[in-house]
């Protein structure tokens, strides 16, 4: 039985380490402007962040950065999944100094890996309290929120679904939409593991399978809510914020709902920063964790187009969004995120 229990994750994790291996990632050099050539050996002198988040927000840090300290800096991009699954195959010997996720669940895998180092205690406090993990071997730096959007042309709002739970019920199959292969997805399902248990995410995870049309992301899923495919969709706020702020092409038809009552559909996704227990420069790779935590760093989120939520302390985010302290999200230590179980129960449901 215990086999059979982890054949599944031991078949994602070789994949994942596949993919890391053979990915082409951008490499971008800060002091030049310009990209690298794919396979083009790191810099040693530079500070280097192994990156899942957007890029331009990234790019946006590291450069302000640079011109602040004097500190040159490279990046390589990648997804929340490659990434992770990079450092860990690369342990002590990764040349990573920074590791940015969009979703805590990577960095967990990480930390149980053994490979992060503890984060100045000083950093940990420019950040809301509820948006860093117990260990402190990470830190918060971003935040999004789960969200339903719907198309009130095929649905009412007296029937809109009361909790995330219910699309599991029969009466929605073939009415609602997911990106469930994405790694902004299973960090949702993660909270619903860690706020309902295994066996009613199970049971929810076959609703899905059942039930769900799957879409290759979340811009899929709100553009096919918006064409009347179906008549709602999970994924993150700020997709419809950005298009919205644009030309609204994937969202006019739509509005959001959001659960709040502490239901698992109002998860808030926290986005980690941290520093890995190799990296040959700590102390550069600590002061870059403290800038964007800090009100110059969280402002150059709040103000760029991520339409993500700034975490740090006094910071408001976009005046567009949904007031953060008003999502009543449910209360779970990101550090308890069990991102390889989730994959195990996906797999496991024919969903990975």
């Amino acid at each position: 039985m215990l086999f059979r229990r982890t054949r599944p994750v031991i078949r994602r994790r070789t994949a994942l380490l596949a993919l890391a291996t053979t990915a082409t990632l951008a490499l971008t050099a800060c002091g030049g402007g310009g990209s690298l050539e794919a396979g083009k050996s790191l810099d040693p002198d530079k500070l280097t962040i192994y990156s899942a988040q957007h890029e331009n927000l990234t790019q946006a840090w590291a450069k302000k950065f640079q011109e602040d300290t004097g500190v040159k800096v490279q990046i390589r991009y990648g997804s929340d999944s490659s990434m992770g699954a990079q450092i860990v195959q690369e342990g002590a010997k990764s040349p990573a100094d920074v590791f940015l996720t969009e979703n805590s669940p990577a960095m967990t895998t990480v930390q149980n890996a053994g490979l992060l180092a503890k984060v100045d205690e000083a950093t940990i406090a420019q950040v809301g309290k509820d948006y860093a993990p117990s260990t402190h071997e990470w830190v918060g730096i971003a935040a999004r929120s789960t969200v339903l959007v719907y198309n009130p042309s095929k649905i009412t709002e007296a029937e809109l679904p009361k909790s995330i739970m219910d699309l599991q019920d029969p009466k929605w199959k073939g009415k609602w939409g997911a990106a469930a292969g994405g790694a902004d997805f299973q960090a949702i399902v993660s909270a619903i593991l860690e706020t309902q248990g295994e066996a009613k995410t199970a049971t929810w995870l076959k609703g899905l399978k059942d039930g769900a049309q799957i879409y290759q992301n979340n811009i899929a899923v709100m553009k096919a809510v918006n064409a009347g495919q179906v008549p709602v969709g999970i994924m993150y706020h700020y997709y419809w914020y950005r298009d919205q702020a644009l030309s609204k092409v994937g969202s006019k038809n739509t509005k959001l709902l959001y659960f709040r009552h502490q239901d698992p559909g109002a998860f808030v996704s926290i986005s980690g920063g941290a520093v890995l227990k190799s990296s040959k420069q700590g102390a550069n790779a600590q002061k870059f964790l403290a800038y964007v935590t800090s009100k110059a760093g969280q402002n150059v989120l709040a103000t760029s187009d991520a339409k993500e939520y700034a975490v740090g302390n006094g910071v408001p985010s976009d005046k567009a969004l949904e007031p953060l302290d008003t999502l009543e999200a449910p209360d779970v230590d990101p550090f308890k995120l069990n991102g390889p179980k989730v994959i195990e129960l996906m797999t496991a449901a024919g969903i990975l």
